[in-house]
C-alpha cells in the first residue's frame, strides 16, 4: 500500500520553524518537540494515511497532518471540524 512508503521514510519527517509555530497555534499543542508529536500520530495503527498528488493526508483524533510526499516536510496539521 503507499501508505507503507511514507511509514518507511517516518525518520525523513520535519517541518520548518514556521511550520512549528503553525502546528502548535492550530492544534494548541504545549509540547517543544512537534514533528515527533507528529510522527508519533502517523505511526499510530489508527492513523487513515492517503496521498493526494503531492501531499500525504494523515487523519487521526480529528486531526489532519499534511506532508510533502517529496521532501517529508510536515506543512501543516489542524483539527477536523
Amino acid at each position: 500500500m503507499d501508505k507503507e512508503i511514507l511509514l518507511s521514510n517516518i525518520d525523513k519527517v520535519h517541518t520548518t520553524e514556521m511550520g512549528i509555530d503553525r502546528i502548535k497555534k492550530n492544534l494548541g499543542l504545549d509540547t517543544n518537540d512537534v514533528v515527533e508529536w507528529c510522527k508519533n500520530k502517523v505511526l499510530d495503527e489508527g492513523c487513515n494515511i492517503c496521498r493526494q498528488g503531492k501531499n500525504w493526508y494523515c487523519e487521526i483524533d480529528n486531526i489532519k497532518i499534511t506532508i510533502n510526499a517529496y521532501s517529508y516536510t510536515i506543512i501543516t496539521a489542524h483539527i477536523i471540524k
